[in-house]
Protein backbone atom coordinates (compact mmCIF):
# COMPACT_ATOMS: atom_id res chain seq x y z
CA UNK A 1 0.00 0.00 0.00
CA UNK A 2 1.49 3.43 -0.98
CA UNK A 3 1.86 5.62 2.41
CA UNK A 4 1.80 9.58 1.76
CA UNK A 5 2.77 12.36 4.10
CA UNK A 6 0.80 15.10 3.87
CA UNK A 7 1.15 19.20 4.21
CA UNK A 8 -1.30 20.66 6.24
CA UNK A 9 -2.34 22.72 3.58
CA UNK A 10 -3.66 19.35 1.81
CA UNK A 11 -5.47 18.74 4.69
CA UNK A 12 -6.78 21.91 5.24
CA UNK A 13 -8.06 21.84 1.38
CA UNK A 14 -9.52 18.54 1.67
CA UNK A 15 -11.49 19.69 4.42
CA UNK A 16 -13.17 22.75 3.18
CA UNK A 17 -12.92 22.78 -0.72
CA UNK A 18 -13.34 20.03 -3.59
CA UNK A 19 -10.86 18.83 -5.48
CA UNK A 20 -7.79 16.54 -6.05
CA UNK A 21 -6.55 16.79 -2.07
CA UNK A 22 -10.34 15.72 -1.43
CA UNK A 23 -9.53 12.86 -2.93
CA UNK A 24 -6.73 11.79 -1.69
CA UNK A 25 -8.65 11.73 1.71
CA UNK A 26 -11.28 9.55 0.28
CA UNK A 27 -8.84 7.26 -0.97
CA UNK A 28 -7.21 6.77 2.49
CA UNK A 29 -11.19 6.15 3.89
CA UNK A 30 -11.27 3.41 1.73
CA UNK A 31 -8.54 2.26 3.03
CA UNK A 32 -6.81 2.81 -0.94
CA UNK A 33 -3.62 4.57 0.55
CA UNK A 34 -2.20 4.99 3.72
CA UNK A 35 -1.99 8.55 5.08
CA UNK A 36 0.98 9.77 7.52
CA UNK A 37 0.31 11.93 9.94
CA UNK A 38 1.78 13.67 13.29
CA UNK A 39 1.19 15.54 16.01
CA UNK A 40 2.82 18.59 15.11
CA UNK A 41 1.07 18.47 11.60
CA UNK A 42 -2.46 18.12 13.77
CA UNK A 43 -1.67 20.86 15.86
CA UNK A 44 -0.66 22.93 12.34
CA UNK A 45 -4.15 22.20 10.75
CA UNK A 46 -5.79 22.79 13.88
CA UNK A 47 -4.52 26.43 14.47
CA UNK A 48 -5.44 27.40 10.46
CA UNK A 49 -8.49 25.96 10.74
CA UNK A 50 -9.26 28.58 13.63
CA UNK A 51 -7.28 31.07 13.01
CA UNK A 52 -7.08 31.80 9.25
CA UNK A 53 -10.99 30.05 8.32
CA UNK A 54 -12.37 31.35 11.69
CA UNK A 55 -14.54 27.78 11.98
CA UNK A 56 -15.65 27.53 16.09
CA UNK A 57 -13.88 24.78 17.81
CA UNK A 58 -16.39 21.91 17.91
CA UNK A 59 -16.30 21.72 14.22
CA UNK A 60 -12.47 21.79 14.43
CA UNK A 61 -12.29 19.01 16.70
CA UNK A 62 -14.72 17.39 13.98
CA UNK A 63 -12.94 18.09 11.38
CA UNK A 64 -9.50 16.69 13.21
CA UNK A 65 -11.26 13.81 13.89
CA UNK A 66 -11.74 12.86 10.62
CA UNK A 67 -8.75 13.13 9.55
CA UNK A 68 -6.91 11.64 12.54
CA UNK A 69 -9.06 8.51 12.30
CA UNK A 70 -7.74 7.53 8.25
CA UNK A 71 -4.51 8.44 9.40
CA UNK A 72 -1.31 6.56 10.94
CA UNK A 73 -0.03 8.95 13.33
CA UNK A 74 3.74 9.04 13.99
CA UNK A 75 5.86 10.76 16.34
CA UNK A 76 9.29 11.62 14.71
CA UNK A 77 12.27 11.04 16.58
CA UNK A 78 14.44 12.79 14.35
CA UNK A 79 14.30 17.06 14.12
CA UNK A 80 15.18 18.30 10.70
CA UNK A 81 16.55 21.92 9.31
CA UNK A 82 16.33 22.06 5.80
CA UNK A 83 13.97 24.28 5.30
CA UNK A 84 13.35 28.40 6.37
CA UNK A 85 10.07 27.98 6.99
CA UNK A 86 9.76 25.25 10.53
CA UNK A 87 6.33 23.89 10.17
CA UNK A 88 7.54 22.52 6.53
CA UNK A 89 10.18 20.80 8.33
CA UNK A 90 7.71 18.86 10.45
CA UNK A 91 6.36 17.51 7.43
CA UNK A 92 9.72 15.91 6.02
CA UNK A 93 10.23 14.61 9.74
CA UNK A 94 6.99 12.80 9.44
CA UNK A 95 7.44 11.36 6.16
CA UNK A 96 10.85 10.15 7.16
CA UNK A 97 9.48 8.52 10.38
CA UNK A 98 6.32 7.02 8.66
CA UNK A 99 8.49 5.59 6.05
CA UNK A 100 6.45 8.07 3.47
CA UNK A 101 6.27 6.98 -0.39
CA UNK A 102 5.51 10.33 -1.51
CA UNK A 103 4.77 13.75 0.37
CA UNK A 104 1.54 15.49 -0.96
CA UNK A 105 1.92 19.59 -0.88
CA UNK A 106 0.38 22.94 -2.69
CA UNK A 107 3.61 24.37 -1.53
CA UNK A 108 5.18 26.01 -4.64
CA UNK A 109 7.96 28.28 -2.04
CA UNK A 110 9.04 25.98 0.43
CA UNK A 111 8.28 21.90 -0.44
CA UNK A 112 7.94 21.25 -4.15
CA UNK A 113 11.09 22.73 -5.36
CA UNK A 114 12.79 20.15 -3.63
CA UNK A 115 11.40 17.54 -5.99
CA UNK A 116 12.28 14.87 -3.03
CA UNK A 117 13.36 14.40 0.41
CA UNK A 118 15.72 11.37 1.30
CA UNK A 119 14.47 9.53 -1.92
CA UNK A 120 10.98 10.63 -0.82
CA UNK A 121 9.19 12.22 -4.06
CA UNK A 122 7.48 15.47 -3.11
CA UNK A 123 4.68 16.07 -5.34
CA UNK A 124 1.16 18.10 -6.13
CA UNK A 125 -2.15 16.14 -5.20
CA UNK A 126 -2.59 16.48 -8.78
CA UNK A 127 0.35 14.59 -9.88
CA UNK A 128 -0.30 11.98 -7.12
CA UNK A 129 -3.59 11.07 -8.26
CA UNK A 130 -1.99 10.78 -11.73
CA UNK A 131 0.28 8.16 -10.26
CA UNK A 132 -2.47 6.56 -8.21
CA UNK A 133 -4.12 5.91 -11.67
CA UNK A 134 -1.27 4.07 -13.39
Amino acid sequence: MIKACLDSNIFISALLFDGKPEEILFAASKKNIKVIISPEIVEEVRRNLTKKFDLQESEVKKLIKNITSISQLVIPKIKIKEIDYLPDNRILEAAIEGSADYIITGDRKHLLHLKEFNGIPIVTPARFMEIMVR
